[in-house]
């Protein structure tokens, strides 16, 4: 299988440990990735707040570079997943802003090549069994809480997931790892985003409460589809509480036997090794 990829500008940074585990894990099961050359920021979650026609130009031109390789875009940051995706819908939907499009970087919209998030490239193009395959060490005696986040699954006309309030494909990828996935009710509330800058007190209140619904419904930590999620919750949760926060990746990789795995977790706040050695998966 093969795909273009798009890794967003926290991969190098904040998210390195959701960079370096995305990409031994897809190497890991035969998935190719080829990166954008000269990809640009989407836009993040500024731009769209301070000028519409930005928000769409930006993640546009990364739209328009992986259409000539005709390959849908991998793509692990929730967000930028969303902008690549909104640009992509107003390149199908709107005809004078893919025009002006167009004319401005000098190519033509063929529809080739959808923006997509990691998870669903992995839990949807490849057969759940060649998942288990891969699996060494099965996370059997860990129990995970899959926590997407609200904008990984919204809005559901637009992103397709199997339910928007009670999605079940990280559970399906966990449980296919050996972990044992917990019904929880926090999967898709806001973590604050990155309002935990400006407002860290409201962002330490919403992810205090996300790891203490976790703790509530008998997870061992929890596994985030998200940079941005993963930080908050492993940064600002209340003290006493201290639940390790994975990239699913991450326990992919620890599944698979991976051996950056010790590196990646050497990058977390809250350290998932005593957790982890305590049942014996590292």
């Amino acid at each position: 299988m093969k795909y273009s990829y798009y890794p967003g500008c926290t991969a190098g940074t904040t998210s390195a440990e959701f960079e370096l585990s995305t990409h031994a894990v897809l190497k890991a099961l035969d998935v190719e990735v080829f990166e954008l050359e000269d990809w640009n920021c989407c836009g993040a979650s500024s731009a769209h707040s301070l000028n519409h026609e930005l928000s769409l130009a930006l993640p546009g031109r990364n739209v328009a570079l992986a259409q000539e390789a005709g390959l849908d875009i991998v793509i692990p940051c929730p967000a930028c997943y969303q902008n690549s995706l909104s640009a992509d819908n107003a390149f199908r939907e709107d005809e004078e802003w893919r025009r002006k499009m167009e004319a401005s970087l000098n190519f033509q919209y063929n529809g080739k090549g959808r923006p997509r998030h990691l998870l669903d490239v992995i839990s949807h193009d490849l057969e759940i069994e060649a998942i288990r395959d891969r699996v060494v060490k099965p996370l059997e005696g860990l129990k995970v809480a899959s926590y997407y986040g609200c904008v990984l699954v919204r809005p559901p006309e637009k992103t397709g997931w199997d339910d928007p309030e009670h999605p079940t494909t990280m559970d399906r990828l966990m449980e296919a790892v050996g972990a044992e996935p917990v019904d929880w009710s926090y999967k898709v509330d806001c973590c604050g985003a990155s309002m935990t800058f400006p407002m860290g007190e409201v962002v330490a209140k919403l992810s205090s409460r996300i790891v203490a619904g976790a703790i509530e419904a008998g997870a061992d930590c929890i596994a985030s589809a998200c940079g941005i999620c993963q930080i908050n919750l492993d940064t600002r949760q209340a003290v006493g509480e201290r639940m390790p926060i994975f990239y699913f990746t991450e326990l992919m990789g620890l599944a698979f036997g991976m051996p950056g795995v010790k590196k990646w977790l050497g990058k977390h706040a809250v350290n998932p090794c005593p957790l982890l050695q305590g049942r014996n998966l590292l």
